[in-house]
């Protein structure tokens, strides 16, 4: 039986439901984006607009960006069994993997979210190689982590 989440109204939902409605409201926000502000739902790209020069329509970015902030904050007021996260706290590891995270979004021109949601989902060519890179990476990374390092 797959693990569950109880919600403060007694009802038992599956992490399968859970991860259902996430993506489904993933795709409507990237639907709404598109069809309100002509732009694709990457997280880099939105993002990148609030740092000087900050772009005219900073405002649309602004509460996007502090939508997805609070969206694991509703998650854990809503759920009587919020997801446990782990952060490491080795600074270092934290500071590499932030260099090359952005190193890797400024080389692809573009996000997971952007690359992986918005751009599969449209038959770019450029999202389904830069997707198909970003899953092959985090699988070596995950083996060489777990069996080469035994992390």
């Amino acid at each position: 039986m797959p693990p569950t989440v109880r919600n403060p109204g007694n009802t038992i939902m599956h992490d399968f439901i859970m991860a259902l409605l996430g993506g489904l409201m993933i795709g409507l926000a990237a639907v709404l984006l598109m069809a309100t502000q002509g732009s694709i739902m990457g997280i880099s790209g939105i993002a990148s607009k609030l740092l000087p020069p900050v772009s005219l329509d900073w405002r649309w970015r602004f509460v996007f960006l502090a939508g997805v902030l609070a969206g694991p904050l509703v998650m854990i007021a809503i759920s009587a069994d919020p997801p446990e996260i782990e952060i490491t706290p080795n600074v270092l590891l934290l500071v590499v993997s932030g260099f090359l995270v952005g190193f890797g979004t400024v080389t692809g021109n573009g996000c997971t979210s952007g690359h992986g949601v918005c751009g599969i989902s449209r038959f770019s060519m450029r999202s389904l190689v830069a997707t198909g890179v970003f899953m092959v990476s985090a699988i070596i990374t995950v083996y060489v982590i777990r069996h080469v390092l035994s992390v």
